[in-house]
C-alpha cells in the first residue's frame, strides 16, 4: 500500500514555467532549509520544471511543492495538463534530450504521477540524509 503524501508543504511556490525560472528556483531552494545543501532536491525540481517547459510550453503555470514526512522529502510539480504524462525513455549516446526522467529515477527513491480532473502532479521522493 502506498503511503499518503505529506499534507503540509515545507516549500510552495506558484510560477510560470519559463527557462529563466529554472536557475532562479534552484537559487531560491539553495537558501531554503529543504533545498540547502541538497543538490538532489535542486536537480529534481530543475528536471521537473524543464519537462513542463519542453512538453507543455513556456509560460505554463505550475506549482512547485516540497513536503517532508518521516525520513523523506517529496518534490512535486503540478501543471494544468492532465493528459501529457511523462515517460521514462532510454536516450541514446548521441541524443540531446531524453535523460531528465532517467536522472530523476536514478537519484530518487521513487517517483510517479497523480492525475487530477484538470491537472497532474509529477513527484519524486528523496531520502532525508
Amino acid at each position: 500500500m502506498q503511503e499518503p503524501p505529506p499534507t503540509t508543504p515545507a516549500f510552495e511556490l506558484s510560477l510560470l514555467a519559463v527557462p529563466k525560472a529554472v536557475p532562479e528556483i534552484r537559487r531560491t531552494l539553495s537558501e531554503h532549509p529543504c533545498g540547502s545543501p541538497r543538490p538532489d532536491v535542486q536537480l529534481c525540481v530543475s528536471e521537473l520544471l524543464s519537462n513542463v517547459i519542453r512538453h507543455l510550453g513556456e509560460g505554463t503555470p505550475v506549482t512547485v511543492r516540497l513536503t517532508t514526512a518521516r525520513d523523506r522529502i517529496r518534490v512535486a510539480v503540478t501543471d494544468p495538463d492532465p493528459r501529457a504524462w511523462p515517460l521514462l525513455r532510454s536516450a541514446g549516446r548521441d541524443d540531446e534530450t531524453g535523460r531528465g526522467l532517467a536522472l530523476l529515477d536514478a537519484v530518487s527513491l521513487r517517483w510517479g504521477v497523480e492525475q487530477g480532473a484538470d491537472s497532474k502532479t509529477v513527484w519524486c521522493e528523496l531520502g532525508e540524509g
